[in-house]
């Protein structure tokens, strides 16, 4: 039986299609995936992603140990409420999840992880407390709502208490606020601005019946995806997992080797393979053509089998299909796609593809 979400009746009550994720029950639309796609593009929409994992750190050894655990550098996090995008690494480098943590205070830092991968890595977490002094709080009293778009900071704002309004009105991107009950974070994963709000169960639904009175749209986990795809964001367990390091799938921007004195989980592996050479990298990929560009679709270059594509589908901002692929580093830019039995000319391009509503590369 999944999981439900305290907003689930909701969903249903809104004609939701609802589908399993990651051992959830979810909204993948709401009536039109494409329609809500262009609402978060142009106005504001929102996602329910209380099946997302809250875990709360604490304790005197927070920022050693995490900077242990994670393959970015807490220590880059100066001032309260400022977040930080990292992976979590095993010994090899593979990633076991990309996550967002948040520095609370000196004793106090929360992340949030992937729904499918909450159980691993609540075990990851607590296996490597080890001799720090760190408590792990799974956060089951929370529920999120993302609220997302050009006009999302100013319709959720006047639902705010007039403490944490005035606060999040001064947010910069990738930090948060909070009081005893509500969490506001400056954060996403569309492309777009807008707020990630974290609040107890019981004032879940009012939220987001009032956000839908002020005019934000419902959308369901479809939407997020083609949004995500379209800003060039990795989805874990497609664009990278285990098996693969940050650096091969566009991720070592988040990898902080300096200082040189820092140990983290992976690090070892990661300084090999960065010596030895990065096998493959992340890649934007346009179809030349018609058809839908999926995953696992394999890449060639002349008769080579180069790579193949991790994420793809209809670009609704670009009416295009679009997707990310791994590929052999050094490729040459005459790629085709397999597609139906048939090669099709893909065009490499930079990836992100749209951000804030514009195109973000050359096509």
């Amino acid at each position: 039986m999944d999981k439900k979400t305290i907003l689930n009746q909701t969903h249903h009550d809104l004609g939701a299609r609802m589908v399993p994720f990651g051992g959830w029950d979810m909204p993948v639309h709401y009536g039109s995936q494409i329609e809500e796609h262009h609402a978060i593009r142009q106005h504001a929409g929102m996602f329910d992603v209380s099946h997302m994992q809250i875990i709360d750190l604490k304790g005197s050894d927070c920022k050693r140990y995490l900077r242990h655990l994670l393959a970015n550098d807490v220590g880059k996090l100066k001032s309260t409420g400022r977040a930080l995008y990292s992976c979590m690494l095993n010994s090899q480098g593979g990633v076991i999840d990309d996550l967002i943590v948040y520095f609370m205070d000196e004793t106090w830092y929360r992340i949030v992880v992937n729904a499918s991968t909450a159980q691993k890595d609540l075990g990851w977490i607590m296996e490597q407390v080890g001799v720090f002094g760190v408590e792990v709080l799974p956060r089951s009293d929370m529920a999120m709502i993302a609220v997302q778009g050009p006009k999302a900071i100013e319709l959720t704002l006047p639902l705010l208490n007039e403490e944490l309004r005035e606060a999040a009105a001064e947010l910069k991107p990738f930090s948060a606020v909070w009081d005893p009950s509500w969490f506001v974070a400056r954060t996403g994963y569309t492309g777009e601005d807008g707020f990630e709000i974290l609040l107890p169960q019981g004032d879940c639904v009012a939220l987001w019946n009032d956000l839908a009175d002020a005019g934000v749209r419902p959308c369901g986990l479809g939407a997020r995806d083609t949004l995500r795809l379209e800003a060039g964001m990795n989805l874990y367990g497609q664009d990278m997992d285990e098996t693969t390091t940050p650096l091969a799938s566009g991720l070592g921007w988040t990898v902080a080797l300096k200082p040189e004195e820092r140990s983290f989980i992976g690090r070892g592996a990661l300084e090999k393979q960065k010596k030895e050479g990065i096998p493959q990298q992340l890649v934007g990929l346009v179809l030349e053509g018609r058809g839908i560009l999926r995953s696992h679709q394999k890449l060639y270059a002349a008769d080579k089998q180069i790579g193949e594509i991790t994420s793809g589908g209809f670009s609704p901002t670009l009416e295009r299909s679009i997707a990310l692929a791994r590929i052999e580093t050094g490729s040459p830019h005459g790629v085709d796609v397999e597609m139906r039995g048939k090669r099709l000319p893909v065009k490499v391009v930079k990836y992100p593809f749209v951000r804030h509503g514009k195109l973000a590369t050359k096509l």
